[in-house]
């Protein structure tokens, strides 16, 4: 019989020392989230019509290729205040951004509606509307808490999972790690300015998902560890806890990588935002459960009684698995 070995990758029983590194890791984490919460405030993102309001609309070209400079000049007479033309996909393919109008006397909803019809006239038979979508000032503003809300309540119960399943200090690790990587990715959009919508918001949860993940298997590794070296000291155990783990972190980035490439690359401008979100996240994500959750175990002082079999902890897994 002949048997199948696998491909390393990486190579087998890594050494590295991440835990030295803690230092310059802490300090490097912490100038990036103040310099992303400093382009926040001050540079702010760019909403998108989810949040602020506005009308979208997709249109085509009945030529060959659109000419936006044309249609940017049709629709900056309609005196519709801030509207944005741009290209994507297909070269006929024109999205149009109108701003937020003020409120007539029919009402704001009617207003932008006004503003869709507004711009099919002014377009004529030249292109041909796909697309359509409207926002109001009401239905933006419940948007933007509900998204502000949806991200703060899944990080609470990342908190109080962790707490339960682990120990205080590994739930305030990984909720360290999460807060890093919004903040991180925040920062990211304040600074080069792409849409923040609601798909951004849907790209933060599954980015707070993803590194849970990845804290979670580093974590259990160095609990089983723990419990398996009585006298190792903190800081070589944590050590070993990742590396133990690196191969199974590193891959899982990669493979998750080389898809979201893939979407950004060849996907559609619609999703663009939401790929481009992932894949900063899920490198921050990996960064931040190697050299921020694990290495905080050791600041907040993880001791060595809690690896010991007569711990509550202990005492809980035994009766779960009897």
């Amino acid at each position: 019989d002949m048997a199948f070995k696998g491909v390393d990758f990486l190579p087998r029983n890594t050494t590295i020392k991440f835990i030295r590194l803690r230092k310059i890791t802490f300090i490097a984490s912490a100038f990036l989230m103040i310099a992303s919460l400093g382009l926040f405030f001050t540079q702010g993102l760019n909403y998108g019509i989810d949040f602020v309001g506005g009308t979208v609309l997709e249109m085509r070209s009945s030529e060959a290729k659109a000419d936006i400079p044309a249609i940017r000049e049709r629709l900056a007479s309609l005196d519709l205040g801030d509207v944005q033309v741009q290209q994507f996909g297909d070269p006929r393919d024109v999205l149009i951004r109108v701003e937020l109008q003020a409120a007539g006397e029919a009402g704001a909803e009617q207003a932008q509606q006004g503003v869709a019809k507004a711009v099919r006239d002014a377009l004529g038979g030249t292109m041909e509307e796909r697309r359509v979508e409207v926002i109001g000032p009401t239905v933006s503003a419940e948007l933007a808490r509900d998204g502000l809300i949806a991200v703060l309540v899944a990080i609470a119960g990342v908190l109080l999972y962790i707490w339960f399943r682990f120990e205080w200090q590994f739930s305030v690790g990984a909720v360290a790690a999460l807060v890093h990587d919004v903040t991180l990715t925040i920062g990211m959009f304040a600074l080069i300015g792409l849409e923040f919508n609601l798909s951004i918001i849907a790209a933060l949860l599954t980015i707070v998902g993803y590194s849970l993940n990845d804290t979670v298997v580093v974590y259990d590794r160095i609990r089983e560890n723990l419990r398996k070296f009585k006298r190792m000291p903190l800081a070589d155990l944590l050590d070993q806890s990742i590396n133990e783990t690196l191969s199974r972190t590193i891959l899982t980035s990669v493979t998750t990588l080389i898809a979201l490439f893939a979407l950004f690359i060849f996907g559609t401008e619609v999703i663009r935002g939401f790929t481009f979100a992932m894949i900063w996240g899920v490198v921050v994500g990996t960064y931040s459960s190697i050299f921020v959750a694990a290495p905080l175990l050791l600041f907040f002082g993880v001791t060595r009684e809690w690896g010991d079999g007569a711990t509550a902890a202990t005492r809980k897994d035994a009766v779960s698995k009897a």
